[in-house]
């Protein structure tokens, strides 16, 4: 299977529902990175993650009779948000299976949607069973969060669009939880640049992936206590680990308090505000004093994934054709 193909295709079914992101760049990580950094600001995307790709992908080629049965996922906020979104947009019945110690903020949004929530304690219990379980007493569709092509195909567009809009680059960085983002972005910036090097970044608190990845055996994690909650996954899955393998050049990872550096930094030097798990792929360039970048960045064109807000003095967003134009993009 040609998955690249999948991210093609996914790319066309989300035209129109999903948006395309700015590309925000700042002088002044430039200065401090040693490197042209671009920011693809997902947070700008609807529900304000790039989740909502990969959801709409998916539940967009449900059957007519999938679709009348509803759907559920398990999800500590943003796929949760995504899913309740699309259900809403579609006439889908939507059920979350959320943590006790998700974010009150992204419970009540994805409620604000339309979803019903279900509790359950992190430490007790397992979400996939819980999710299971209901499926099948239900009859509802199980739209996981990373682990399943669709989702992937859907993720990796937000690469694409960085790909579409920018010649070319030597390295995109981003993080990854579960693996459905960053396998799917590694898929599409191989599919459009082989030679660009692709590392994922992940809490050095939750570095199940990392250690998956150099040692080639399936690592896992329990409720790991990053702030980075987005990245509170047990383990990459059946299907996001070979393909972070295959596709992803390296994995590293990064301190609780290079994570909260970054979102200040990107709050206070470029008015862009950002969830911790958003700013991971600049928390792993770590600009302070000497403005090295710890993965040993490039000197020329770099990716980096981001969740972000609007920017003043030193900040941009740049097109494609070189052209930049002040200001902010859509906001979801």
């Amino acid at each position: 299977m040609d998955i690249f193909e999948l991210v093609k295709a996914a790319q066309k079914r989300i035209a129109g529902h999903a948006h395309v992101t700015p590309i925000m760049t700042s002088r002044t990580l430039d200065r401090l990175s040693g490197a042209q950094i671009f920011l693809k600001c997902e947070n700008f995307q609807r529900i304000g993650a790039f989740k909502f790709r990969g959801a709409y992908n998916a539940m967009s080629q449900l059957t007519g009779d999938q679709k009348k049965r509803g759907v559920i996922t398990h999800s500590s906020g943003n796929h949760a948000q995504a899913v309740a979104l699309v259900g809403q947009l579609l006439g889908i019945k939507t059920v979350v299976v959320m943590p006790d110690d998700a974010p009150p903020i992204k419970r009540a949004a994805t409620e604000g949607y339309g979803a019903s929530v279900i509790e359950y304690d992190p430490a007790d219990a397992s979400r996939e069973k819980i999710s299971k379980d209901l499926s099948i007493q239900h009859g509802y569709t199980l739209v996981p969060p990373y682990d399943h092509l669709d989702i992937i195909a859907g993720q990796g567009t937000a690469a694409m669009e960085l790909f579409d809009e920018l010649d070319s680059l030597d390295m995109l960085m981003g993080p990854c939880g579960g693996g459905g983002l960053w396998s799917g972005c590694a898929v599409a910036a191989k599919g459009k640049n082989p030679n660009c090097r692709v590392i994922g970044i992940e809490p050095e608190l939750a570095d199940d992936a990392t250690r998956s990845f150099h040692s080639g055996k399936l690592h896992t994690v329990k409720n790991p206590p990053t702030i980075a909650d987005g990245t509170r996954t047990p383990s990459l899955g059946d299907v996001t680990f070979p393909l972070v393998r295959e596709y992803v050049d390296d994995m590293k990872t990064v301190s609780e308090n290079a994570i909260i550096e970054a979102v200040k930094f990107l709050f206070y030097r470029t008015k862009l505000v950002v969830e911790p798990s958003g700013a991971l792929g600049v928390a792993a360039g770590s600009a302070g004093p000497g403005g090295a970048f710890r993965a040993g960045l490039p000197r020329r064109p770099l990716g980096v994934g981001s969740g972000s807000g609007p920017g003043t003095e030193g900040f941009e967003i740049r097109r494609a054709n070189g052209r930049r134009v002040s200001g902010a993009g859509p906001v979801g």
